[in-house]
């Protein structure tokens, strides 16, 4: 007989590894699906900056995430690191700001918060080219490097006994008594308990498709994000830059991320000339010794975009045993644990780690045309 997990997931990118994470921590049977190769999309792509672009100008249930998340951070790349040898590179490098008009905004929100700032002086700026306003320094933001924070995640799971069913392509479902009990795939029918769609992107199309006689689905859509990669020497940049709307990211040796574009074209990933002549003259224009090095890479990646950019993380309103944890547009890896155990909160009725009420599915976004 074919073994049933307690928990499915559709999607493993950091979202779903986390929320994997979180219950086979409270000791249940975990599988996960999708559609290609485990963490090879949004979540490989970013930059893994861990604290949104300007998080005073975003809705307050954004940083109810970060900031829950963020205070674990060390702690979880520590104990994946011991538990699988793979290192997700946390890294406290300390972020830049280079333009501040609303200084009091940015201010006040990192004093109440707990965030520790000061005002950049004229040493930070010595190598860079650009007209500041108000800069600031944040010297405890960290970052991860995303391909070996998902690497490490994989590992930390399969060696839990998690199983990754992978290349594999959801079209269906079977629903008997308001409940999902079968998936239809390309590689077969999978039996379920509780389903998780933690799909990014995807989650709003699949979510259709799986549900094709109700509207009650999440408004998530594609926005691509195009990347840069310079193979820098390690001294070249110590800390993240943030600059208007670009950034740059120096992992420990010494490979530079420059990000990145913000693109409204469904669910294409293709890289642009354009773009990368755009990110590229923003690099060496506000860091010259970039011209020195090789520009070895431009990538795209599908960021799952919501209205405000607050995810949804709820169980489904008809399906008993469905829940969506999916929306995070550019802020997964930085969201990612608190977001993971709110969800596992929900379904386990254990207390909610942040108030469930702004992540709801709800009925200004989801509009019912009929029920299971």
């Amino acid at each position: 007989m074919t073994h049933t997990s307690e928990i499915t997931l559709i999607g493993s990118g950091v979202i779903g590894l986390l929320t994997a994470r979180e219950f086979v921590k409270a000791g249940f049977s975990v599988t996960l699906i999708d559609k290609s190769l485990s963490g090879q999309e949004s979540s490989w792509a970013g930059g893994g900056i861990l604290l949104p672009l300007y998080p005073w100008r975003q809705p307050r249930p954004i940083s109810t995430l970060v900031l829950e998340s963020i205070k674990n951070y060390a702690a979880l790349s520590s104990e994946l690191f011991d538990s699988t040898k793979i290192d997700p590179e946390w890294y406290d490098c300390g972020l830049l700001i280079c333009k501040n008009p609303d200084i009091e905004l940015a201010s006040n929100w990192c004093k109440n918060n707990h965030i520790p700032y000061s005002q950049a002086d004229s040493s930070f700026f010595k190598d860079l080219n650009t007209k500041t306003i108000m800069p600031l320094w944040l010297p405890t933001i960290a970052q991860a490097r995303n391909p070996r924070l998902l690497k490490s995640l994989k590992a930390y799971l399969l060696d839990a006994g998690a199983k990754f069913i992978e290349n594999c392509e959801v079209s269906d479902c079977k629903i008997k008594n308001g409940r999902i009990n079968t998936l239809s795939t390309n590689q077969g029918n999978i039996n379920v308990n509780q389903l998780i769609i933690s799909s990014g992107a995807w989650t709003g199309t699949l979510t259709k498709k799986l549900l094709p006689n109700s509207r009650l689905t999440p408004e998530i859509s594609p926005v691509k994000g195009q990347m840069l990669l310079f193979d820098a020497k390690p001294e070249t940049l110590s800390h993240m830059i943030l600059d208007n709307d670009y950034y740059l990211i120096p992992r420990k040796d010494g490979k530079i991320l420059v990000g990145s574009s913000v693109e409204h074209c469904a669910f294409d990933k293709s890289i642009s000339k354009e773009t990368k002549d755009k990110l590229a003259g923003f690099a060496t224009e506000l860091l010259p010794a970039l011209k020195e090095s090789p520009l070895i890479n431009q990538w795209a990646g599908l960021r799952p975009g919501t209205k405000q950019g607050i995810p949804y993380i709820d169980k489904h309103p008809e399906i008993k045993n469905l829940a969506i944890n999916a929306g995070h547009f550019r802020n997964g890896l930085v969201m990612g644990p608190a977001s993971a155990q709110l969800m596992a909160d929900l379904i386990l009725d254990r207390k909610p780690c942040v108030d469930p009420e702004p992540y709801k599915l709800r009925s200004e976004n989801l509009i019912s045309f009929g029920s299971y």
